[in-house]
Order: C-alpha cells, then structure tokens, then sequence
C-alpha cells in the first residue's frame, strides 16, 4: 500500500506490505505540496523497491484542511490509482493524527482527547476521540470553528496537532504529533479495509474554497453557456 496526506504542513508518504512499513519520507512545506509530492513518492517507491505497477491499494488522507495542499494530494492518489489500476481508500486525516498520538503513547491514561490542525483564517480543524481496544474512536464529526468557540469543557483535553500551538490560551495541554503521519495514515486504512469500512476520496473542505466566482463572472458562464445551446 502507498500512503500520503497533504492535509496539513506535512507532505508525507509511506510505503506499506501490510504488516510493516517499508519506506517513510515527508517534508514540512505548508506551502509547496505540489513541487515534493511525487520526488517524495518515487523516493519512498525506490527505497521499498517497488514499482507503481506493484502497488495493491493507494489511501489518501482527505481532510480537513486547506484547499489547494489537500487537493494535490487526493489528485495524486487519484490519477495514479487509475493509472495502475488498484483501489483508492479515503482515509480522515484527523484520524491519522489521532491514530499517531494513540502510538505514540502521548494520550496514555487520558479518557478522552482531541485533534486541532491549523485550518487558516484564525480557525481549526477538530473532533474529539477516545482510545477503543488501543485505537482511537471518534466522538464527533470533523468541524472547522473559531478556538473560543470551543466548548469550555474540551479546553483542557490533550490535543494533538498544530492548533495548540497557535492558540496556546484555548488549547492548554497540547501532545504530540503535530502533522500527519503516512505510516499512521497507512494503518488507519488498513484496519478500516479489514473491517469492510469504506470512506470515499472526496476532499473534506468543511467550507467553500476562497476563490469563488463573482456576480460577474457566474453572468459570463451563463452567456457563453447559452451561446453553445
């Protein structure tokens, strides 16, 4: 299986047989997704010794999180899914996240903890886990909202991701990590294959993109649509 997210500052890939990670290689770049993505996937492929052509599966992280990094990674896994022929799982990349924090051991002796990544606009990206049979469970749906906007009771729960250290007042027991892991990527996707759990590869936005077309513009499409009637 190969793996990548680029949901967050991370652009990380990982290669995996299953029962063990063959190859990991990421860059911290939250703004050059597109130039490291695929030197990062040829890297990991060579050092793994493998080919595309001998992938079975691609999974993907699919947000939340930022517009234009989160799209080039679910392209990539798109195009070369189609390409070699093999399944693409959607994978949360919150739970990525969460998934590394449960590894890791940061979260050991906590009932409950939380995910906040950095979603721009003075916002985050969060939801809420606990730790299942050592794995985490979410407790609720991925949200994008303003740090004062989280409830007064979430506030002191261990939180994993970037979100406490942009908002240290709100997010007081930070833990690691901070960005998304390939290799946990990787394993959320194989557990949720093995027990039939299928997450599609549509991009988890949260919210409109910033671009968006104006009045104008949307007066334009409808006139050159109607030329071609």
């Amino acid at each position: 299986m190969l793996a990548l997210d680029t949901s967050t500052s991370a652009i990380t890939v990982a290669v995996h047989d299953g029962e063990q990670v063959l190859a990991e290689r990421s860059v911290l770049d939250a703004r050059a997704h597109t130039e490291h993505l695929a030197p990062l996937v040829q890297d990991a492929l060579e050092s793994a010794g493998l080919r595309p052509a001998d992938l079975t599966d691609i999974a993907v992280g699919v947000g939340p999180g930022p517009f234009t990094g989160l799209r080039v990674g679910l392209v990539t896994a798109r195009v070369l899914a189609y390409t070699v022929g093999v399944p693409c799982h959607g994978v949360v990349s919150l739970d990525a996240l969460a998934e590394e924090a449960v590894r890791s051991g940061s979260v050991d002796g906590t009932a409950e903890f939380a995910v906040a990544t950095d979603a721009r606009r003075k916002e985050v990206y969060w939801s809420r886990y606990t730790v299942t049979a050592g794995h985490p469970a979410r407790l609720s749906d991925p949200a994008v909202l303003h740090p004062a906007d989280v409830a007064d009771g979430m506030r002191g729960l261990a939180t994993a991701g970037r979100g406490p250290l942009l908002y240290p007042d709100v997010f007081a027991s930070p833990v690691t990590p901070l960005d998304v892991s390939a290799v946990a990527l990787a394993e959320v996707a194989l557990r949720q294959i093995a027990h039939g759990v299928e997450v599609g590869v549509d991009a988890l936005y949260l919210r409109r993109p910033d671009a968006q077309p104006t009045s104008s513009s949307k007066s334009t499409l409808t006139e050159v649509r109607g030329d071609r009637r």
